[in-house]
C-alpha cells in the first residue's frame, strides 16, 4: 500500500476493521507500526476514527519466566475462551526481540492451535526500538484489536527487565504465573512481579508437580498478606492450574471476570484506564520529544561530546541538560 493509497483510504481501512475483517487489521497495524512521520500522522487519524469502538474488551497481562509455560497456558486458555464464543487477541512484547528477532511464525508455531482458530489473531511486538516503543505500538495495536471486535486481548510478556511494569500499566488484569517448587517462590517479591499481580497461577500442577504447586501457592498466599494490595476491594488470589492438561483455567477465567465486575462496580476499572491513558499520553510526548532531540542538526554533532563528559565524570548531568536545551531551544 502506497503513501497515496493510504491517504485516500483510511477511511475505508477504518470501516474495514470495524468489520473485523483480519488482512485489513493486520495493514492497519503494520501502518501503527510504522516509522515515518507521514504513517504515524494517518495511524493517529485511523485510531482517532475507531476510538469510539474501543474499550470494550478485557484487557489481559500475562507474565512468567521462560520456562513457566506461558505460551502452552495462552494457548489452551485461549481455546477455551474461543469455544465459549468470545474472540481472542494475543500481542506479545518481548523487549529482547530487538537482539533476537521475534517473528509472526514463531509465535504461531507456540500457539499452534490458536493460530489456526478464526476466531483469535495473534500478533507480536515490532522487532525494532526500544522496549518503551515496543509498548507504544501494543497499546495502539491493542486499540485496533477492540475496534475489530475482540473481547479479550492478552498481551504476553517474557517476565524479564520493566516488561512486567510496562504491561501491568496497559491492561486491566495482570496475572503472574510461576512454577512449583523452583526455590524461587519468593524471588517475586524482590522482583516487584507479585506487588503489581492481580492474581498468581502457579503453573504446571498436574502429575508429581501437585503437591509442590500446592506447597508453593501456599508460600505465595502467606507472602501476599504481607502487602498492601493495590485495591482494598481485591486481594490478589493465588491459584494453581495446569495449560498442559487443561486443568484449573476455567477457575482462571472466573477470577479475572470476577474482578471485572468488582472493579467496574467500584469505579476502579475506570480510574485505572484513565491514570493509564492519561500517562500513556505523556509516554508520547516523552518519545516524541527524544526522536526531536536527536534528529537535531547542531545536537547531532554535540551531543555524543555531552555524553561522553557525563560519562567521564567532566560534566553534571544538570549542566548537560541545560546545555541539551539551551541548544534544542536556540
Amino acid at each position: 500500500m502506497t503513501e497515496s493509497e493510504q491517504i485516500d483510504s483510511i477511511e475505508d481501512l477504518a470501516v474495514q476493521v470495524r468489520a473485523g475483517e483480519r488482512a485489513s487489521l493486520a495493514r492497519a497495524i503494520t501502518l501503527v507500526e510504522s516509522t515515518k512521520t507521514s504513517h504515524q500522522d494517518l495511524a493517529g487519524e485511523m485510531l482517532q476514527t475507531l476510538l469510539p469502538d474501543t474499550g470494550k474488551a478485557i484487557r489481559i497481562g500475562m507474565t512468567g519466566v521462560p520456562g513457566v509455560g506461558k505460551s502452552t497456558v495462552i494457548d489452551q486458555f485461549g481455546i477455551n475462551l474461543t469455544q465459549s464464543g468470545y474472540r481472542v487477541a494475543v500481542l506479545a512484547v518481548d523487549p529482547s526481540s530487538t537482539r533476537t528477532g521475534g517473528s509472526i511464525l514463531g509465535d504461531k508455531t507456540r500457539m499452534a492451535r490458536l493460530a489456526t482458530d478464526e476466531n483469535a489473531f495473534i500478533r507480536p511486538s515490532p522487532t525494532a526500538g526500544t522496549l518503551g516503543g515496543v509498548a507504544r505500538k501494543t497499546r495502539e495495536t491493542m486499540l485496533l484489536c477492540e475496534a475489530a471486535g475482540f473481547d479479550v486481548i492478552l498481551v504476553e510478556t517474557v517476565g524479564i527487565g520493566q516488561s512486567e511494569t510496562t504491561v501491568s500499566g496497559m491492561v486491566d488484569f495482570f496475572l503472574a504465573l510461576m512454577l512449583p517448587g523452583a526455590g524461587d517462590e519468593l524471588q517475586g517479591i524482590k522482583k516487584g512481579v507479585v506487588e503489581i499481580a492481580d492474581m498468581i497461577a502457579v503453573n504446571k500442577a498436574d502429575g508429581d508437580n501437585i503437591k509442590r504447586a500446592k506447597q508453593a501457592a501456599a508460600e505465595y498466599r502467606a507472602a501476599l498478606h504481607i502487602l498492601t494490595p493495590a485495591h482494598p476491594d481485591w486481594p490478589p488470589p493465588v491459584i494453581t492450574i495446569s495449560g498442559q492438561e487443561n486443568l484449573g483455567l476455567d477457575t482462571l477465567w472466573g477470577k479475572i471476570a470476577e474482578h471485572r465486575d468488582i472493579m467496574t462496580a467500584n469505579g476502579g476499572l475506570a480510574e485505572r484506564r484513565r491514570t493509564q491513558q492519561v500517562k500513556w499520553m505523556w509516554d508520547l510526548v516523552e518519545e516524541r520529544l527524544r526522536r526531536q532531540l536527536g534528529n537535531h542538526e547542531k545536537l547531532g554533532v554535540r551531543l555524543p561530546e555531552i555524553e561522553a563528559a557525563v560519562a567521564d565524570g567532566r560534566m553534571a548531568a544538570t549542566l548537560a541538560v541545560q546545555e541539551i536545551f539551551s541548544i534544542f531551544d536556540a
